[in-house]
């Protein structure tokens, strides 16, 4: 049985069709990363899922329970962080946790035993007894995790847990999602790549509401990767390189180029001519190389490609 399984599901906000008939499948214990651009469609399905909004078609399951027909009935196999979570910030996150139980029907001896597992799950150990109006971005999105997860829900939503978090706030929390691996199935939806890249094991790449990709991530790769070419340059000829970049994007056998500071990333849908060519026109462009080497597909690679082209080849 899969642990999160939507089929056909559409919503409508009036002139804007938020997902298109999106299906979908996640297995037990796996951390799956739900990741589209902005706007394309992951809150609307993650709200739908948590019980939050009504489909206007389709259906949904957590745990084998049908959430669009008995949303209520499913919510306690349900834990869920929204993009933006709010607390009481009078409140210490030992209290904080300890309501959480009360809500949901723990005894005073379950909830002191929950509370303190969560409290170092969530690595707010020194913090547990200050206000959490005082929490970092970082801290309040843990804490947010280890609320979600009081009740031991099979299945943990969480919608974009990493958006606006300076990039330590996003080591440590990407550090805890990974420690839920094999724990419970972790549904996260995201934007940014590499953060998909380092926890998730399964990739849903959704655009325009609409599912354009779905496999284990190296599969993915290997599937949906083209090759690519790095070419950095001397910090003299940066002004060169984009110059050069510009007239390497009009070769029929190039994909795209993206400049990234001194770095040119090519990707080609012909190998061969890209080794006979590339460099060449690199040094006849009077660029001064610091490496040129074909690399690794990157899944920010897969997800451009597939984005741009409507899930087509």
């Amino acid at each position: 049985m899969t642990a999160i399984r939507i089929e056909g599901l559409s919503k409508r906000f009036g002139k804007v069709q938020a997902l298109d008939a999106l299906s979908l499948a996640v297995e037990p214990g796996s951390v799956y990363g739900f990741l589209g651009p902005n706007g394309a469609g992951k809150t609307t399905a993650i709200r739908i899922l948590a019980g939050l909004a009504r489909a206007d078609a389709g259906q949904g399951w957590i745990d084998g329970l049908e959430v669009t027909a008995d949303a209520a009935g499913a919510s306690h196999r349900i834990g869920y962080l929204p993009q933006e979570p709010s607390f009481y910030p009078w409140m210490t996150a030992r209290e904080f946790l300890d309501y959480v139980g009360r809500v949901f029907g723990l005894s005073a001896a379950e909830r002191a035993t929950r509370t303190k597992q969560l409290v170092e799950l969530a690595g707010l150990g020194e913090a547990a007894d200050r206000r959490i109006g005082g929490y970092s971005g970082g801290m309040g999105q843990r804490l947010g995790i280890a609320q979600a997860l009081v009740n031991r829900p099979p299945i943990l939503l969480l919608d974009e847990p990493v958006s606006g978090l300076d990039p330590a706030g996003r080591r440590e929390l990407l550090l805890l999602i990974e420690q839920l691996h094999g724990q419970c199935t972790v549904f996260m939806s995201t934007h940014i790549l590499a953060d998909v890249e380092r926890v998730c094991d399964s990739v849903g790449i959704i655009s325009h509401g609409r599912l354009v990709a779905e496999a284990p991530q190296q599969e993915l790769l290997q599937q949906y990767a083209v090759p690519a070419f790095e070419v950095e340059v001397d910090s003299r000829t940066t002004g060169e390189l984009s110059a050069w970049a510009n007239g390497v994007r009009a070769q029929p056998w190039v994909t795209s180029v993206t400049i990234n500071r001194s770095t040119a990333r090519v990707l080609v849908d012909d190998v061969e001519t890209a080794r006979r060519e590339l460099l060449a026109s690199a040094l006849t462009a009077g660029l001064v190389l610091n490496r040129y080497e074909m690399v690794r597909p990157s899944l920010e690679d897969v997800f451009l490609r597939l984005v741009e082209s409507g899930g087509e080849g």
